[in-house]
């Protein structure tokens, strides 16, 4: 059972990845764009520029977007992870110690989240994996045609 889980576990942390990232993304999309009701709940938007909710949109959407993709996934994942941390202790702490009185759950699993994938990577389904397989293939082709000097 567990030989069988293991094998899977790229698989699962993939599926994973695509999931955090998405639902970041949309949390991005939201303050952003003003979609999935907006900021207010009546599709209001972060104003631009305004320190730190516009900021933390647009990381949010791009961090998302590049961990959906398995994209530069540890990268996005660790900027993810501190703009979370930051969220939670600057805006959420201050209103009570534990995330259920503050409403910072959000906010302490995305950071949490984040910052597993800065350990683990994409695992499977990312464009990371495909990105490093086409790169290692093609440093084997040419190793394979370098001439040998007699």
């Amino acid at each position: 059972m567990t030989a069988r889980l293991n094998g899977a576990q790229p698989y699962a942390l993939g599926l994973f990845r695509i999931v955090v990232g998405l639902l970041f993304a949309c949390h991005g999309a939201v303050a952003l764009f003003g979609v999935l009701g907006g900021a207010d709940g009546k599709g209001g938007t972060a104003p631009t520029g305004a320190w730190p909710n516009w900021y933390a949109a647009v990381i949010e959407l791009v961090g998302g977007i590049l961990v959906l993709l398995g994209l530069g996934t540890r990268i996005a994942a660790f900027i993810s992870s501190g703009a979370m941390a930051y969220a939670y202790f600057k805006v959420h702490q201050p209103e009570g110690l534990w995330p259920i009185e503050n409403s910072g759950e959000g906010a302490a699993m995305y950071c949490w989240a984040m910052f597993l994938l800065i350990f683990t990577g994409s695992g499977a389904f990312g464009l990371d994996r495909l990105l490093s397989k086409r790169t290692s293939a093609q440093e084997r082709r040419s190793a394979d045609q370098t001439p040998v000097a007699a």
